[in-house]
This record gives structure tokens, C-alpha cells and sequence, in this order.
């Protein structure tokens, strides 16, 4: 199936192009409940100096309206930093595909931002959105599972305005000698037992290990964003290229 155009990877295998989204929903799905505390146990903590780091290069800003979409966001991390970071006419859509992890964002928001945060369900590939609206859109550790990237890619340059801001903090490439063979032995020796013991699915957490390993290089990402029409694309790495966060501008 290599090279067929119908085809495309979840983790290590090949499968159809229409079964990866279902393939996905369902990890998402099982691991929704303990996805944060899996998050600080796989990283040792490291994600949330990550999501700040993120957070910092999107600079909400505190004096004038700021709208941010936060795409495969549905636990709210990204959103409520921006939040918090930004002045009060900073507003925030967090979509998701999954209702599993949207409803997991919604109970940890409560009622602490009122109108200013809104979840919505809907597909990377197809933004139920309108074109032309927001200053910044955010995806973070959630684009190597959307199964058509340039479609998703494509979306973000659509809904963004002349001037907005595409930004992607995303698993990488680790380019330290010796870190990366470390990091390889605890990727796939480690979180999915991790899994096992913790979420009850060790098979998720295969699968999660795997599709960071199929996704492209830093500098092959950024020639993605910048074929879907961004212009000034950087990527900066973040703890020896573990994970890096991706910029581009939408200048037309």
C-alpha cells in the first residue's frame, strides 16, 4: 500500500485513509480521563515548560481583542494558558474532534472564563469555521494524527486573517548524540507500559510512540506550512529536538 494515495500510516502500519480518523478517535477516546497525568508522567513534567514556552511565543496580547483557535485542544491546556496570558478581551475556540477529550476541557474550565472560551467538535481537514477570523491559530502535539496534514494545514491558512499567526508545537526529531538513542530505549520500552499500568492500554500508547516517529523532520514540516501559503515559517526545538514549535504567517 506504500506510495497509494488511498493509504496513509497509524503508527507503524499502513491502513485506508477513511479508517485512521476512526482509528484515532478511538485512542483518544480510551485514554481522555488520564491523558494529563500520562502527559506528566511520560514527559517527567517537561510538557507543561513545553506548553508554556508555546504559550510565550504566542504572545496573547493583554490590550486589545485576541481571538485563538486551539485545534486537537479538547483538554484546555493550551487555551487556558492563553487565557490567563492575554487581557480580557482575549477570547478562545477550542475544537476537537473528540467529544471524550472536549468533555474533559469543559469540566476543567467550569465556569472560570465565562464567555471567553467556547468548545466546539469538528475535523482539522474541514474547519467549521468562517474564513478570515482569527489572530492565531494554535495546534499543540495533535497534528502528526490528523491523516491529510496539508489538508489541516490548508484550514489553518483559511480561517486565519491577513496578518494571524500558525503555530504547532509538535514532537520532533532528537538531534543530541546519545540523548537520542536514550530517548528511543524510554519511548518505546517505557510509555507503553506506562500505559498499561496507568490507563488500562498499553496499545494507545504504542501507537502514540510510533506516530512520532512518522512524523516528518522539523525542516521537512516547514516546507509543508510553507506550501500551504504561510511565509516567514521558523521552527525552534525545544530539549535537544524532542519537540520543536513551528511559526508561520498568513501575509496574503
Amino acid at each position: 500500500m506504500a506510495g497509494d494515495e488511498t493509504s496513509t500510516d497509524f503508527g507503524f502500519e499502513r491502513v485506508r485513509l477513511a479508517e485512521k480518523q476512526d482509528r484515532v478517535n478511538e485512542v483518544f477516546r480510551s485514554v481522555a480521563k488520564r491523558y494529563d497525568l500520562m502527559n506528566d508522567l511520560m514527559s517527567g513534567g517537561l510538557h507543561r515548560a513545553w506548553k508554556s514556552a508555546f504559550v510565550s511565543s504566542l504572545r496573547p496580547s493583554r490590550t486589545r481583542p485576541f481571538r485563538l483557535l486551539d485545534v486537537a485542544g479538547g483538554t484546555g491546556d493550551i487555551a487556558f494558558r492563553t487565557l490567563e496570558a492575554g487581557g480580557p478581551d482575549t477570547k478562545v475556540t477550542v475544537l476537537d474532534i473528540n467529544e471524550a477529550m472536549l468533555g474533559v476541557g469543559r469540566e476543567r474550565a467550569g465556569h472560570a472564563y465565562g464567555s471567553r472560551i467556547d468548545f466546539v467538535a469538528g475535523n482539522a481537514e474541514s474547519l467549521p469555521l468562517p474564513s478570515d477570523t482569527f489572530d492565531a491559530y494554535t495546534i499543540a502535539f495533535g497534528i502528526r494524527n490528523v491523516p491529510r496534514i496539508e489538508l489541516a494545514l490548508a484550514e489553518a491558512h483559511r480561517v486565519l486573517k491577513v496578518g494571524g499567526r500558525f503555530l504547532c508545537l509538535e514532537f520532533s526529531h532528537v538531534d543530541v548524540p546519545g540523548l537520542d538513542r536514550i530517548y528511543e530505549a524510554y519511548s518505546f520500552k517505557v510509555i507503553p507500559r506506562l500505559g498499561a499500568l496507568v490507563a488500562g492500554d498499553k496499545e494507545s500508547y504504542q501507537y502514540l510512540v510510533e506516530s512520532i516517529r512518522r512524523f516528518p523532520t522539523a525542516g521537512s514540516f516547514a516546507r509543508m506550512i510553507e506550501e500551504a501559503g504561510f511565509g516567514h515559517v521558523t521552527h525552534r526545538p525545544l530539549s535537544g529536538g524532542i519537540c520543536a514549535i513551528h511559526s508561520g504567517w498568513k501575509l496574503a
